[in-house]
């Protein structure tokens, strides 16, 4: 398509950011039928490295529903987490599923892969366009409440023009600083000084293959942290924690590298260095992440540590947010609220991601003498001492967030929230909740998971007491003209009550289930329910 600079915005979104926040960004809202214009600086894609490598089950959930399901295909499944004290494993653990998903709990896969396949669903989809070599360098409209574009000023090789669309989402990445500046928005937070040194070798370490394994204080990096990670085609991902003055050149020059590598890999074994850096870790959060008719997502908004694969892992999600409620509002299924409720949860979710990687950080890199002599007294105490293990924080691994304080979801009085579950544990099962998953055999509806069924629109599940034509019945007045509404009983899933299982669900109750497969609501009438639709359209 030709850059048809005039064009006044009408119906589509403007991306900003051709990343993998970016590219999700424009594939979830072309699923709604939103044309999307895509704009990116940089002139083409630069595949470099492993980068944000590390994918959770639910983000592989998404990426399938936006026809990038190579990316669990090809990625490189693992389900076991290793954490050592020197030589000695302290414990391992198996990621939990409350459902039964037919996709895998992690799999790692360089970014740049990733990518390719987000750009292969791209190509694939007509209603989004990108636009290479396109710099944002000023806003001409859209931050105000009252304006109907957002509309910003680009430059390219056509020279200075104005581009408009009906909403901005901004996913300039990590060097996004320019954009939250013409937004007038704050980045606060802080930036740990320490080092970490990263290296992608391509090796034989027979045994490794299908874990990550986490080392305090190891013999081969002492008083420090090493992490190592398998990824495709037999590279490993290693980190180390290195002092804060750290020269990668002259360590490449004078051999300290490949005697570092040879520590972990052994004397004799070949390898070969694939990609190598050296960086520091950041805990920021925007201070407001929408302004007017520009929504920020991704590490524009927020930067977290990345022990835990926290990163992308909660960049995807804000899209998805951001996505459904901007297609609501285009096709006026949401209230004049539902748009605004995207910074409420997004950064709710990003608070939780900050104060889990923060107290990982503070574990790893202890900051004081103090500190210290606290973590080292914890491992060792771990080695023997099981009760001491919880208090061992080499990472929580990333994790779907629950909106159960969100204004869009309807509490059920007599189901409990205890707050952040233990590390291995699921949530439990209260509304805000993601929707435990599963195959099903519903085959009349052309889906192979559950949560696929949720994706289409609204999806209501009963249980056996609840008579679904009632229901039908009394949602046809409070749901909009045109949005899919599925109604169902859990025992026609045809998932072998796997999801009415996860949800602890009981015959007389009826879950609402929002367009990116959060549960939003448990009532025990077709009226309280009708309520509850209410609410999660931002009424």
């Amino acid at each position: 398509m030709s850059h048809e600079h005039g064009t006044d915005g009408r119906g589509r979104v403007l991306v900003i950011g051709n990343g993998p926040v970016g590219q999700t960004a424009a594939l979830c809202l072309a699923r709604w039928g939103i044309p999307v214009l895509v704009l990116d600086s940089r002139p083409e894609r630069d595949p470099i490295g492993s980068k944000a490598l590390c994918q959770q089950r639910d983000v592989l959930d998404l990426w399938a529903a936006c026809g990038a399901g190579g990316v669990a295909t090809e990625g490189l499944t693992w389900s076991t987490a290793r954490t050592f004290y020197k030589a000695k494993e302290l414990f391992s653990w198996e990621i939990p599923d409350p459902g039964r998903s037919p996709l895998p709990p992690f799999v790692n896969i360089s970014q740049a892969r990733t990518e390719a396949i987000l750009d292969e669903a791209i190509a694939a989809q007509p209603l989004i366009e990108v636009w290479w070599g396109t710099e944002v360098v000023g806003i001409a409209g859209g931050k105000g409440d009252g304006d109907e574009r957002a509309t910003v000023v680009c430059r390219s090789g056509f020279g200075e023009f104005e581009v408009a669309g009906e909403y901005a989402v901004v996913c300039a990445g990590s060097k996004g600083g320019p954009m939250r500046e013409l937004l007038g928005v704050q980045f606060p937070g802080r930036t740990f000084d320490d080092s970490f040194l990263i290296c992608d070798i391509e090796t034989s370490l027979p045994g490794w293959e299908n874990e990550r394994r986490f080392y305090f204080d190891p013999e081969w990096n002492p008083g420090r942290q090493v992490l190592i990670h398998p990824c495709p085609n037999s590279i490993f991902r290693i980190d180390w924690q290195v002092d804060t003055d750290f020269d990668l050149a002259a360590a490449q020059s004078d051999g300290s590298l490949d005697q570092r590598i040879r520590k972990v890999i052994g004397k004799k074994r070949d390898y070969r260095i694939d990609w190598v850096s050296v960086y520091r870790f950041h805990a920021r959060s925007a201070d407001h992440y929408r302004v007017g008719r520009f929504l920020l997502a991704g590490d524009v908004a927020h930067l977290v540590a990345p022990f835990g694969a926290r990163g992308l892992n909660s960049g995807v999600p804000d899209v998805e947010n951001a996505a459904w409620k901007i297609a609501f509002a285009m096709k006026g299924w949401g209230g004049p609220g539902l748009v605004g409720t995207y910074e409420t949860e997004r950064q709710a979710a990003a608070r939780e991601n900050l104060a889990v990687t923060a107290a990982t950080m503070d574990f790893l890199v202890p900051q004081t003498k103090k500190a210290r002599k606290r973590r080292k007294e914890i491992l060792k105490r771990a080695r023997k001492d099981q009760k001491a293990i919880p208090l061992v924080d080499s990472g929580r691994l990333a994790e779907a967030f629950w909106y159960v304080e969100s204004p869009l979801t309807t509490r059920d009085p007599s189901r409990y929230w205890p707050g952040r579950p233990p590390r291995g544990q699921a949530p439990t099962p209260v509304p805000g909740v993601i929707l435990p998953d599963a195959a099903t055999e519903a085959a009349a509806h052309g889906k192979a998971r559950v949560r696929e069924l949720a994706r289409d629109g609204l999806l209501v599940l009963v249980g056996d007491a609840i008579n679904t034509l009632e229901v039908e019945g009394v949602l046809s007045s409070v749901v909009p003209a045109g949005l899919p509404v599925r109604v169902m009983h859990f025992a026609d899933l045809g998932d072998d009550g796997v999801v009415a299982a996860g949800l602890q669900a009981v015959p007389e109750e009826l879950w609402l289930v929002r367009p990116d497969a959060h549960t939003a609501a448990c009532v025990r009438t077709p009226e309280a329910l009708a309520d509850a639709v209410h609410t999660l359209l931002g009424h």
